[in-house]
Parts: structure tokens; C-alpha cells; sequence
């Protein structure tokens, strides 16, 4: 007898191959399923039963979620009364397996006599579902991963993996990027580091500023109390530089007993990297990432000093 890691690894390798298969089963139906939902003037209507309809409602979220409006509904529901959420704005995108089931069919001659687009998903061609069709999506699997080959498993993860290409490719369609996808996700993590600003999450008080000519033994000790690992040195309201724990670690062990007594002019950082208030945190995230640094500064359009932004900050 397998064991369980095997029966794990079997359905691994079974839902990975019908995931491949569907490369060749794709042809201008694809393009055309895209180019009817991008031109769509009003919503997309998903459909499905049993497990196509979990599906469906995971497709409907992720299509909203990517700049397309769209929402599951049950199709047992359609013929008590949600007939009427349908216009000839919107495009239908009906799931089935068999691509003949019943409760899925009554309902197409309603879309028929009002001009309403209808995308197929199914595993038969030949199927009334893909007859009637606009565009028929072919995702026919050569059996379930499940051992009794009854239980949708494969078939629903070649769905599920069709569904997330029409959002990928509708992405790329609309040019829709990543601060587009924030605006759809505004409470999470993702939709605060994409939103957010410096603005937002800058220590603006207590400060530690230092002067070019103060010496380094008095510099460190405002380095230490600010606990920011940094000393911001300014003259006249405008930044002059910068001074870090590795800049004084550095300096320590070249000048030796010299330490001390030298000005931190000498050792600073001249040109530190500022952003703006308005600076994305995405984008402060990149510049530190890029110049392998953990701290910015905050200025103004005349260079005076507002606030620091740190690697801590910026973690949500």
C-alpha cells in the first residue's frame, strides 16, 4: 500500500500535468473570451454548480480584484428572480465540467433573446454549452487526481488555473499595475505599503541632528540617544550629510586613538538619500533595497529636514 506522502505526491504530479495540458487546448477562443470581457460596458456574471461554482465565486473575486467588476450567482437562484440582475451590458461566463448540466442550459435562451455575451467553461467541446457559446474555454482533464477518478480535482484545478489567466492577460490588457491593485485592497498589508507615504510613518521629533564640525567622540553619543543608528548632520536648517553606526565603526577602526578628536565632516555621508513626503513607501522600499541602506531622510523642496524614515517603518 502507498503511503500517504505518496497519495500526496501522485496528486501533485496528476494536477500539475492537467495544469500543462491545458497549453494546447488553447486557441482564439482565449483571445476572443478576453476581448468580450474587456470590452464589457457593464459586469461579469459567473455561474457554476457544486464545484464549479466555488470556482466561479474564487474567479468573480479575483477578476474584481484585478479591475474587473464582476460577482458570482447561483444559477439555482436565476430562475427565482436573479434573472433580472442580468443587462445587455453584461457578459455571462458559465462553468461546467460536463458542460451539460441542466441548470446552467435553461437559462441560455434567456441570454440569446437579449443579445448577452456567454463565455463557456467546460471540459467537452462538443458539449451544448460550448454550441452556444461566444467563446468556449476548453479545460478537459484526461482524469481526476482523485483515486476513485470521481471527485473534481484536477478538473476543477484546470478551471480554477483558466480562471487566473483571463486575469493575468486582462491585467496586462488594461495596463493595470500595482498601485491600481491597492486601491482594491486598501485595508491589507499589501494595499498600506502601496499607499502609504512617508508622510504616513516618518519620526519627525527628537531628531539627531549634529553639526559638521562637532567632534566624533560627541557625535556618538547623540547617534546612541537617537536610536536610529544615525546622526543627520545640518547647517542652516539644510542637510549636509549623514552619519551612520557603520560610518563610525569604520572610522573607529582607521583613525584608532585619532577618533575622537576628528570632526565628523570627515566621515560623513555628503549626499544621504531623500525622498519627498509624498514618496510611496513602495518606492522608499526599493531605493533602500537598491542601495543596500536601512534609514532616509524626509525633506522639503529646499532640503530642510522633516522627518527619517527606517527599514522598521516600513514593514507591515
Amino acid at each position: 500500500m502507498s503511503s500517504l506522502k505518496d497519495i500526496a505526491v501522485k496528486c501533485f504530479q496528476d494536477e500539475a500535468q492537467a495544469i500543462l495540458n491545458l497549453i494546447p487546448q488553447l486557441d482564439e477562443n482565449f483571445d476572443k473570451a478576453v476581448e468580450i470581457i474587456y470590452e464589457c460596458k457593464g459586469k461579469i456574471i459567473i455561474t457554476g454548480v457544486g464545484k464549479s461554482g466555488h470556482v466561479g465565486a474564487k474567479m468573480a473575486a479575483t477578476l474584481s480584484s484585478t479591475g474587473t467588476p464582476a460577482f458570482f450567482i447561483n444559477p439555482l437562484d436565476v430562475f427565482h428572480g436573479d434573472l433580472g440582475v442580468m443587462t445587455k451590458d453584461d457578459v455571462v461566463i458559465a462553468i461546467s465540467n460536463s458542460g451539460q448540466t441542466d441548470e446552467l442550459l435553461r437559462f441560455i435562451p434567456y441570454l440569446l433573446e437579449h443579445n448577452i455575451p456567454l463565455i463557456g467553461i467546460s471540459g467537452n467541446p462538443e458539449s451544448m454549452l460550448a454550441t452556444y457559446s461566444n467563446s468556449h474555454l476548453t479545460v478537459a482533464v484526461n482524469q481526476e487526481a482523485c483515486p476513485l477518478n470521481l471527485a473534481p480535482t484536477s478538473s476543477s484545478t484546470a478551471t480554477l488555473v483558466m480562471g487566473d489567466a483571463l486575469a493575468c492577460a486582462l491585467i496586462k490588457v488594461r495596463n493595470f499595475n500595482a498601485s491600481d491593485f491597492a486601491q482594491y485592497h486598501p485595508g491589507g498589508s499589501l494595499g498600506k505599503r502601496l499607499l502609504a507615504t512617508a508622510r504616513d510613518v516618518m519620526r519627525s521629533n527628537d531628531l539627531p541632528v549634529i553639526e559638521p564640525s562637532m567632534k566624533l567622540g560627541e557625535a556618538i553619543i547623540h547617534v546612541s540617544k537617537g536610536k536610529l543608528g544615525l546622526g543627520i548632520v545640518v547647517v542652516n536648517d539644510k542637510i549636509e550629510g549623514l552619519i551612520t553606526d557603520g560610518d563610525v565603526r569604520r572610522a573607529m577602526e582607521r583613525l584608532q586613538d585619532k577618533f575622537f578628536n576628528v570632526p565628523v565632516a570627515d566621515v560623513m555621508t555628503v549626499s544621504p538619500k531623500c525622498v519627498t513626503p509624498d514618496t510611496k513607501i513602495a518606492k522608499i522600499q526599493s531605493i533602500m533595497h537598491k542601495n543596500k541602506i536601512h534609514t532616509v531622510l524626509v525633506v522639503d523642496d529646499e532640503k530642510h529636514l522633516l522627518g527619517v524614515v527606517d527599514h522598521f517603518s516600513c514593514m507591515f
